[in-house]
């Protein structure tokens, strides 16, 4: 009697340990809800602060005393709002699909076809990463000593000294929403990539719009 309850906690021991996945994949799986939820707060505050540019801009074009940053302002809004809901539509499974071939399928060609398909979008952001690092080139502008003018005549990229037309930013600081996007969608794709792999158990996304996700893929 004794044997078979130690056999059985053996058993039950192993079973858990199978079921838990590596301390590597949760770390990303964790990472990855962190971003979700920091960028769930980031398109709700950009909606805010868009419709807000929108309805000042009617009421100072009415009022004949119009702000012109508020267009360069409203568009910028549009563009982070794009990249960071696009970087969380990647964790929720929200992307576009064609399924029209894999509907046909069996089942274990389906979670094939899922699998290649979120490696395509992980290797697009270590791509994307990859270009925006030449693109910036913060190795070259460190090399520098973070000199604009003596990197920018070295290399002839100007990407440091550009400005907006109206609210006379720093280009370069609206650029970097580039390579964050990058390393969001990369975060995301690879603990999709965990899901569906089987090496960690797939985590509900459904508070994201404080509505039912199943339907998603």
């Amino acid at each position: 009697m004794l044997e078979c309850w130690e056999c059985k906690a053996s058993m039950v021991t192993d079973v858990a340990s199978a079921a838990k996945p590596h301390r590597v994949f949760r770390g990303v799986i964790w990472v990855s809800g962190r971003l979700l939820a920091a960028e769930r707060v980031l398109v709700a505050g950009l909606m805010v602060l868009l419709t807000g540019l929108i309805l000042l801009n009617v009421v100072t074009r009415y009022t004949r005393v119009p702000l012109y940053w508020i267009d360069e302002a409203a568009v910028y809004s549009v563009v982070f709002l794009t990249f960071i809901g696009a970087s969380a539509m990647t964790r929720l499974r929200m992307d576009f699909a064609v399924t029209i071939l894999t509907e046909r399928f069996p089942e274990h060609w389906v979670r094939l076809a899922k699998v290649i398909s979120t490696c395509l979008v992980l290797l697009f952001g270590l791509l994307l990463i990859w270009m925006c690092m030449l693109w910036l080139d913060p190795v070259g502008i460190a090399r520098a000593g973070f000199d604009i003018r003596k990197f920018s005549g070295e290399t002839f990229n100007f990407i440091y000294t550009e400005r907006t037309q109206t609210l006379n930013w720093p280009l370069w600081t609206l650029y970097m929403i580039m390579p964050l996007f990058a390393v969001c969608m990369t975060i995301h794709s690879a603990a999709n990539l965990l899901e569906d792999l089987g090496l960690a158990p797939r985590e509900p996304q459904g508070s994201f719009l404080q509505s039912n996700l199943e339907g998603i893929n």
